[in-house]
């Protein structure tokens, strides 16, 4: 029985990552890689602002792409598809790509599509989450399974530096009681998507202002 499970999850893994990177071969939040490094630096070069060139498509990056979009009269999505590649770069999309991650950009694209979904305690649902919940959820559409609390979670998870935080990692918090008892998903340039007792699925800054006081430490779920 146990044979089996595994081979379900793992089963269920590699096909979420199948059909996500099947369906989405363009470039977007969550990848990461020199063909990203490129594209920060095209866009700097063109006065958008990117953030940090660090080869991570996150929301900085996709902000400068919805304005290149716009101003290049292109559906502003903030996703490099063929059309805004060929603008952006002058040459064609490569058709062998580097550093894409199925699973990050799986569980960016979940994580953002609840954004403005209320806070509810014990919620793991698009109807409302607390901050575990959340996590749970979002890894959940990748195929992950992780514990139900911020705590279990946090002993789950295998422990990073800070300075090796990669977009889809988890970041922790203490709050209101010792240890890890608040946490959300990491999504590049200092910030993180998480469930707010206040303004619900909303991204915040780690390192600074009330949240960075609080910060314990992060954790990587896949490599």
């Amino acid at each position: 029985m146990r044979f089996i499970k595994k081979t379900l999850a793992v089963t269920t893994i590699l096909l979420s990552c199948f059909s996500f990177s099947t369906a989405f071969a363009d470039f977007a939040v969550g990848d990461r890689g020199e063909e990203v490094v490129e594209i920060q630096k095209q866009l700097a070069v063109l006065q958008y602002n990117v953030g940090s060139i660090d080869g991570v498509f996150g929301p900085a990056t996709e902000q400068a792409v919805k304005n290149f979009q716009a101003a290049k009269g292109l559906n502003a999505d903030g996703i490099v598809n063929d059309g805004t590649y060929r603008s952006l770069m002058n040459k064609e999309m490569p058709q062998d790509r580097y550093g894409n991650h199925a699973i990050t950009r799986t569980i960016l694209r979940a994580a953002y599509s609840m954004l403005g979904v209320p806070y509810v305690f014990g919620g793991m649902s698009p109807g409302g989450f607390d901050c575990s919940g959340f996590v749970c959820y979002v890894f959940g559409k990748a195929g992950i399974s992780l514990p139900r609390m911020a705590d279990l979670q946090y002993d789950a998870v295998t422990r990073i530096n800070t300075s090796n935080l990669r977009t889809g990692d988890l970041v922790f918090f203490q709050t209101y009681a010792p240890g890890a008892s608040h946490v959300g998903i990491y999504v590049g340039d200092g910030k993180f998507i998480h469930a707010s007792c206040s303004k619900g699925i909303s991204v915040a800054e780690v390192f600074t202002g009330y949240w960075g006081a609080r910060y314990i430490g992060a954790g990587r779920v896949y490599n």
